[in-house]
């Protein structure tokens, strides 16, 4: 995987004259946190990139732009033990972002492996999942990534 994001960041932030410290202290996070983000282990979110811009005086589109060449194809899991609400999902999210591999899973088991198996962008899961719930899942999936992105989702009208 290319890593266009790191390299504009850093050539950034070299030109701005900052240390990774100096930049890290700006934007409120560690001097590891920048370092990681232009060696491309780690990716910051929208937010932080918006930050990024500001503190070097960069445009954000163009540091999106560059995260986003950065990428893989991103894995997005579904977790509804519901069919109906399981292949309605799949569809709108295969729709609404094309260019991402959408994996849709019935049982927690299963999406604990393939969270296991696989780095997730995001996982949408169900509040409400037959022995076990959503929120419970969620622990068990940060545990073994602990900076997933997690969203809950529902189609229980209580």
């Amino acid at each position: 995987m290319a890593n266009h994001f790191g390299e504009t960041l850093y050539r950034l932030r070299i030109e701005k004259g900052l240390s990774q410290q100096q930049m890290a202290n700006r934007l409120h996070v560690t001097r590891s946190a920048v370092a990681n983000w232009e060696t491309g282990h780690r990716r910051p979110n929208v937010a932080m990139i918006s930050r990024i811009a500001r503190v070097l005086d960069a445009d954000a589109a163009f540091l999106l732009v560059a995260a986003d060449e950065s990428r893989d194809v991103p894995n997005v899991l579904l977790v509804d033990d519901s069919p109906i609400a399981l292949e309605g999902g799949l569809s709108v999210l295969q729709e609404a972002l094309p260019n991402a591999n959408v994996v849709g899973l019935a049982s927690p088991a299963e999406a604990v492996r393939y969270f296991k198996n696989n780095p997730v962008a995001l996982a949408l899961l169900d509040i409400k999942l037959g022995k076990t719930n959503g929120l419970d899942l969620s622990q068990e999936l940060l545990q073994i990534r602990p900076n997933a992105n997690i969203a809950y989702i529902t189609a229980c009208p209580e």
